[in-house]
């Protein structure tokens, strides 16, 4: 097919089926499934208002619900989810269900600052410190 097709599935014509946009950090969070009594900690590669994704090795089958614990800077915000997508030995997608407005204004105000390398927030610490060793890096470079 011509690359110039309009009906070409080039990058620039997928259509983004996310609702909001993920913020690369790592954030801490107790997922429990209906059918486990155990909950496993693991850590978020992004994170948005709307959902998760997080690596695992034992990934969780697509429709299984959760009870979530994120923790955003000691605080832990409290959600359900469901599991959206699961790629087999990598990781699995989980969208927010059920988050109370506290817990949503939490959540936005972290992802707001998190979404910022340049901020004072704690949250920010290695990321403010990648960028100023780069800039050192390009000082001695220079």
């Amino acid at each position: 097919m011509d690359p110039t097709s309009p009906n070409h599935p080039s990058e620039s014509k997928r259509k983004e089926r996310r609702q909001h946009p993920r913020t690369n950090v790592a954030v801490e969070v107790d997922l429990q499934s209906e059918r486990t009594a155990t909950p496993l900690r693991v850590k978020t590669t992004d994170l948005s208002i709307g959902g998760l994704y997080v690596e695992m090795m034992f990934t969780l089958e697509v429709g299984n619900k959760l009870k979530l614990g994120l923790w955003l800077n000691d605080v832990q915000v409290s959600t359900g989810g469901i599991v959206v997508t699961r790629d087999l030995q990598v990781g699995n997608g989980i969208k927010f269900i059920d988050m109370t407005t506290e817990d949503r204004l939490r959540l936005k105000r972290f992802l707001a600052v998190a979404g910022n390398p340049l901020s004072p927030d704690i949250t920010n610490q290695n990321q403010r410190q990648d960028i100023k060793g780069k800039k050192n890096l390009e000082e001695v470079r220079s």
